[in-house]
């Protein structure tokens, strides 16, 4: 089962999954999330319209789950850090509440949890209602597994980028905006001076990892860094796509200086090895050739 199943990452896990064999049951309550990211070819899963929240539905998704699902990847979540601050309720309830009602749906059918984490939890956790929000969510995580034996795993995502990445509104990613811009011939909108250091992982990558945390992890409340290794700033980011058209805006309060993931549990554990190109995607995307 997967959470968040018709959004960016959701989607792409949901894809890979069913067209590995596996049967798969997505939830999305379609706020940022559309059917049509998901394989036409519906291979092996279903996708119900659903919130986590939402006692009800909660209900109706235990009733509907076979007995004998083994795992779930909670992805579904509000994101980003500015958002945060206009709707502190809503990320609370949607981060920290619905993350318990999905732990209690995995302890009714024994199945596992893996927990897609944030890495804004490696740097000051209460700058933001996002970061606490998704560091509240990890704990109910490990006390889940502590308390009643829900084999749980994290996953922290650092900046994901690559295919059917948000490009607009709230949610957009950064490489999202700058491609519209670039698109649009607009100037590319760069918050404070640039220099804020960030660590951009494809969604492949992501996906992989993910996969081979469910496969191989102990389900012992384990926390895994899903990033490149490498990190780039802002500035640096805003040129590969077009130096010469870049515009400053006053910089974005809660956002740490630098992410930067240490791979090295991920490594070690399963060997993970993110094999995405930062430059080339963007050259790709850009230029079209590639």
């Amino acid at each position: 089962m997967v959470t968040g199943a018709a959004g960016f990452i959701g989607s792409h896990l949901m894809n890979t999954l069913s067209s590995q064999g596996h049967n798969v049951i997505g939830l999305d309550d379609m706020s940022t999330g559309d059917l049509n990211n998901l394989s036409s070819s519906k291979l092996r899963y279903s996708c119900l319209t659903g919130d986590i929240t939402n006692t009800h539905d909660m209900i109706n998704l235990s009733n509907t789950l076979s007995s004998d699902v083994d795992v779930i990847f909670h992805l579904a979540a509000k994101s980003r850090i500015a958002p945060s601050f206009d709707n502190p309720q809503e990320n609370f309830n949607v981060n920290v509440m619905g993350t318990v009602n999905v732990l209690e749906l995995a302890r009714r059918h024994n199945a596992r949890v893996v927990y897609a984490g944030s890495s804004s939890c490696c740097d000051n956790v209460f700058a933001n209602p996002y970061s606490a929000s998704k560091h509240l969510g990890e704990e109910a995580c490990l006390t889940y597994c502590s308390v009643y034996g829900v084999k749980t795993s994290i996953a922290r995502f650092f900046n994901v980028y690559g295919p059917r990445e948000i490009e607009s509104g709230d949610y957009a990613t950064v490489i999202g905006i700058f491609k519209r811009q670039k698109r649009a011939k607009q100037p590319l909108t760069v918050t404070g001076d640039g220099s804020k250091r960030r660590d951009f992982v494809h969604v492949y990558d992501i996906v992989r990892g993910l996969i081979d945390i469910a496969n191989k992890a102990k389900g012992e409340g384990e926390t895994y860094n899903l990033g490149s290794g490498e990190d780039i700033s802002i500035l640096e980011l805003a040129n590969l796509f077009q130096p010469d058209k870049i515009e400053f805006l006053p910089d974005r309060p809660g956002e740490a200086e630098t992410t930067l993931a240490d791979i090295t549990n991920a490594q070690r554990d399963f060997g993970y090895q993110p094999v995405g190109d930062l430059k080339f995607h963007i050259k790709g995307h850009v230029y079209g050739d590639g």
